[in-house]
């Protein structure tokens, strides 16, 4: 298995992708897709939060492109300008919850891509351990990027 190359944009979340600003979703591109995928899943989380990690972010079924845009409306099912599902993160909300860590800290955010041999059955609304659940066994790549925020 060759790894996924995940590239961010960004080292650093400008405010326009936190809960200090517009909290939209960054572009990510990913690079070394092989052949087979048939589709990719997301997580996104904060390994430095107080009570452990928190999820910022899930989606599943997304299709196979090379860049993940910016701005993923936050719906339990997307079909622009992308198709995918979402899950619910650990604010409670379907789609991305950009980086909101304490005042006075800063946060590192993990950006974590699987490519997938098969779509999968899991309904939208689904929380990370459903997700982990339903991608046993269909993982043919991972690559994984980070970036920081503090506030």
């Amino acid at each position: 298995m060759n790894p996924l190359t995940v590239k961010l944009p960004i080292t650093h979340f400008p405010a326009n992708y936190t809960c200090d600003g517009a909290d939209i979703s960054p572009a990510i591109e990913l690079r070394g897709i092989e052949d087979g995928v048939r589709s990719l899943a997301l997580v996104m989380n904060d390994p430095d939060a107080p009570r452990g990690s928190f999820v910022h972010w899930l989606c599943w079924n997304m299709e196979v492109v090379t860049i993940i845009p910016e701005d993923i409306p936050k719906e339990p099912e997307t079909t622009f300008p992308i198709g995918l599902r979402q899950g619910i993160n650990d604010f409670g909300r379907i789609g991305y919850g950009g980086p909101c860590p304490p005042q006075g800290q800063v946060h590192r955010f993990d950006f974590k891509v699987y490519a997938l041999d098969d779509i999968l059955s899991l309904a939208p609304g689904a929380r990370l351990p459903a997700l982990a659940e339903a991608m046993k066994g269909h993982v043919l790549q991972f690559g994984a990027a980070q970036a920081l925020y503090g506030r």
